[in-house]
């Protein structure tokens, strides 16, 4: 007598809608909660080979936070392609010129570095605002038991 498993997987998986405010939120600690939502890691039908995860709009980008010196220090990359093409930028550079550039470079450092990744990132949106457009979608408020950081550090 065999039996047989029955794996609904991404069939079974309802695509949500989560809102997240970054205000005063720590960059790499919002980035890994928001890393799992879009892998689908809190769905009992979650499995490494599918994206089953769900949508997340993260709101109020401009106001996120790193602790000590981390907003002179900290340095983000990028190359053109061609020689002696690469560019660097602190921390509070990328944070007026792009501030959503930061959590999304935070977020896609936690996903898988393939297809499946790829997939997964399209489902991050990013305003430096308090206003999406998203209201339609009716997403659900989603707050994380994060230690804000404080103004003065």
């Amino acid at each position: 007598m065999s039996t047989k498993t029955t794996f609904k997987g991404i069939e079974a998986s309802d695509r949500s809608w989560h809102v997240v405010d970054a205000s005063n939120l720590p960059v790499g600690r919002l980035a890994s909660e928001i890393a799992q939502i879009l892998k689908g890691k809190h769905k009992p039908q979650y499995a490494p080979h599918l994206d089953v995860g769900d949508h997340v709009v993260v709101i109020n980008a401009d106001k996120i936070q790193v602790t000590s010196k981390k907003p002179e220090q900290k340095m983000y990359y990028r190359h053109s392609g061609y020689p002696g093409g690469i560019k660097e930028e602190s921390f509070n550079a990328l944070k007026k010129r792009k501030p959503e550039l930061i959590i999304e470079k935070a977020v896609w450092g936690m996903l898988p570095k393939n297809r499946l990744g790829r997939a997964i990132i399209k489902k991050l949106h990013v305003y430096s605002t308090d206003t999406h457009p998203h209201e339609s979608q009716n997403p659900v408020e989603l707050s994380f038991n994060i230690k804000k950081v404080a103004d003065n550090e």
